[in-house]
């Protein structure tokens, strides 16, 4: 018996809001100071670091749980599989459902039970639960599918990773310039094909790093302080994740016997182009290696960091040929990797 993913599918908002659009924005600093440089300059030191020139936001319409099922019924037509017969509806986001102009998450039901009603599943022993596990909430939701698969407690299982980040974004903060909305959502189940889910790691580090991304007061001290926002400290998140998500990376790929130079592409937690190319090559100097060309695929440049989100998607662009000079062929070996809010690191090795 191996795990396998057995069908994705997508969820990509058509909305495209280029970096040219925050020129309006009076971005302050945490004392609530207007930024030194024109929006013209920080648009492009941010485009500089994180690569990133567009993002996605969902209609006003939409939510979390909405954009979810459209990426879940895209998932199971790919496996061809019948709704009823999933066993399991593991759902990662980090806010629930938040309405636009809203300033409430909504996570009662969970959102995991708002897609399964959405399917119309009518089996009780379908069991639907949400995870808030940070950015790396998608790929710990596979690893927890496996675990349910080889304990005997399930045959398949659909995982989702969905996330509208616009929402709880503060729009005096540059770092909002970073965050995007987006779907994305897996089945996940046991087959006698060769392959599948060959080693997992996953990881928290909470003693001094719990804090490094938290919900905080705006920039702009004439805000109402009850109202919070997604925060991060910056430096201190590149440069854990430097230190740790190669280590963890490894740890994996020995686990699973593979050797690195069999190792065809990474699929990394797309956060921060200049971060994310640091660790891969941190990654590969830990076994005395360079990275070869095109070991890492981006969709960063044009849609963002959708947070949970951004694994899934990428991986079902990837899949179904729609990322430029980007292929994966059957016995292909994968590194998924991700690092984020906790703070949590995780990875597998999955061979296609």
């Amino acid at each position: 018996m191996n795990i396998r993913i057995t069908g994705s599918g997508a969820y990509i908002p058509k909305r495209s809001i280029s970096n040219l659009e925050f020129a309006q924005h009076e971005f302050m600093d945490e004392e609530g100071k207007a930024l030194p440089y024109s929006n013209e300059v920080v648009a492009e030191k941010f485009r500089q670091i994180t690569g990133i020139e567009e993002r996605r936001y969902v209609d006003d319409n939409l939510l979390t749980s909405d954009i979810a099922f459209f990426a879940s019924q895209k998932a199971i037509e790919d496996a061809g599989i019948d709704p009823e017969t999933l066993d399991y509806i593991i759902f990662a986001h980090n806010f629930g459902d938040v309405k636009q102009g809203a300033i409430q998450t909504d996570i009662l039901p969970s959102l995991a039970s708002r897609v399964k009603h959405s399917l119309k599943i009518k089996n009780p022993r379908c069991v639907a639960y949400d995870i808030l596990f940070g950015c790396p909430g998608w790929v710990e939701g596979v690893i927890q599918a496996q675990a349910y698969i080889k304990a005997g407690m399930a045959k398949r299982c659909l995982v989702i990773g969905a996330e509208t980040l616009s929402r709880v974004v503060d729009p005096h903060d540059r770092d909002s310039m970073i965050y995007s909305d987006g779907a994305g959502a897996s089945i996940i189940e046991a087959t006698n094909d060769e392959g599948g889910i060959l080693a997992h790691e996953t990881a928290s580090y909470t003693y001094d790093e719990a804090y490094f991304l938290f919900f905080g007061n705006s920039y702009n001290k004439t805000h109402d302080p009850d109202v919070r926002y997604i925060k991060m400290y910056g430096r201190k998140i590149y440069e854990f994740a430097l230190n740790h998500v190669p280590l963890a990376m490894k740890s994996c790929l020995e686990k699973s016997g593979v050797a690195i130079d069999d190792v065809k592409k990474v699929l990394i937690h797309q956060a921060n182009e200049k971060m994310d190319e640091a660790i891969i090559l941190r990654f590969f100097k830990l076994f005395g290696k360079t990275p070869p060309e095109r070991i890492m695929p981006m969709s960063i440049h044009k849609l963002g960091n959708s947070s949970v989100a951004t694994i899934p998607t990428l991986y079902d662009l990837l899949i179904k040929g729609q990322i430029e000079e980007q292929q994966l062929n059957k016995g292909d070996v994968l590194i998924f990797a991700s690092v984020g809010a906790g703070m949590n690191i995780n990875a597998f090795v999955y061979k296609i």
